[in-house]
């Protein structure tokens, strides 16, 4: 007679499944989670606790029905390539990224694993989908296009700083859409008359050096574009924004809240939460291939009048009926 054990061994842990009950088969779910910043960072613009929140809204607990494997790149890009390569190699069930950098080197790890983005740029331009509707393949989630709100971030700062005519723009270079919302900025400030200064920014110096130039050009506002690195900095910016008392608007919220003057935005710290919504959907089934990019259809105003005084620059009264959250 063949031994049970023999059986066993013969078949492998197949056969055992088989005879096991379905919740014994279940298996934790592992979620990757890619950032270009820092903890920190993830934890005090609340983006994880955000993500945490949307899988508790489907329903899962963390530690029993899944793990988050966390890699944080510090801000340095280089590392990303690397701990991309790390999830896959582990085994996680979805990559969950945030930003260019973080998103290309998961897209570059694997173009089979699913990948969630948080924050993203036009998916389809940047040649990560074939379309909104239907990917394609292995990337879905929210995207962001702060492409459309450059035109109205002028309109905001020129509100507040009558006859605007000298414009500082920090941009990346090594962000691939920055350099066409510079050229949007510039072509809507040259209708007005108003110089436009294009200024780069890779690392914490190059920032300083910045505005050493804002100052020497004097710059009379800021346009600062959205950016995975510029939020890891987001506390230096504000501050230097402050010190050289230059009017400042941002492509996200983070910046308000540590002290720069003005925002208009969607609240990409709610695309986290929402993120979730797609890891769920990939839990039980569905392809991110068939899954359409998400954005958020609210766009918020938030101003720092606490800033605004201390700049000495009083905000018309009209614009602040209209913001969605005011810091005194």
């Amino acid at each position: 007679m063949i031994s049970r054990r023999r059986v066993l061994v013969a078949f492998g842990f197949g056969a055992l499944a088989e005879i096991l009950p379905v919740s014994a088969q279940q298996k934790i779910k592992h979620i990757g989670f890619l950032y270009f910043g820092s903890r920190e960072s993830a934890i005090s613009t609340g983006r994880y606790r955000a993500f945490l929140q949307g899988m508790r809204e489907q329903g899962y607990v963390e530690g029993k029905d899944f793990v988050i494997e966390g890699r944080f790149a510090e801000g340095r890009g280089e590392r990303l390539p690397g701990q991309a390569a790390e999830l896959v190699q582990l085994g996680v069930d979805v990559i969950v990224a945030t930003g260019n950098p973080a998103i290309e080197a998961a897209r570059h790890a694997t173009s089979t694993l699913p990948i969630v983005t948080a924050i993203s740029a036009d998916p389809v331009g940047a040649g990560r989908a074939t379309s909104l509707a239907r990917p394609g393949g292995n990337i879905t989630g929210l995207y962001i296009s702060s492409d459309e709100l450059v035109p109205k971030h002028m309109e905001l700062m020129a509100t507040v700083v009558p006859r605007l005519s000298r414009v500082a723009v920090l941009s990346n270079p090594v962000n691939p859409v920055h350099a066409g919302r510079v050229k949007t900025a510039q072509a809507i400030l040259e209708k007005t008359g108003a110089y436009v200064s294009a200024l780069q920014a890779s690392t914490p110096a190059d920032i300083d050096r910045a505005f050493s130039a804002m100052a020497r050009d004097r710059a009379e506002a800021l346009l600062v574009l959205g950016d995975s690195f510029f939020t890891q900095q987001v506390r230096q910016i504000a501050e230097l924004a402050l010190k050289y008392r230059l009017p400042s608007i941002y492509a996200t919220h983070d910046y308000v809240d540590a002290g720069g003057l003005m925002s208009y935005a969607e609240d990409v710290t709610d695309n986290f939460r929402l993120a979730a919504r797609y890891v769920d959907k990939i839990f039980k089934g569905a392809k991110p291939a068939e899954l359409p990019f998400e954005r958020s259809t609210r766009i918020y105003l938030m101003i720092n009048r606490k800033t605004a005084k201390a700049i000495g620059l009083a905000i018309p009264r009209e614009l602040l009926l209209r913001a969605d959250k005011v810091i005194e």
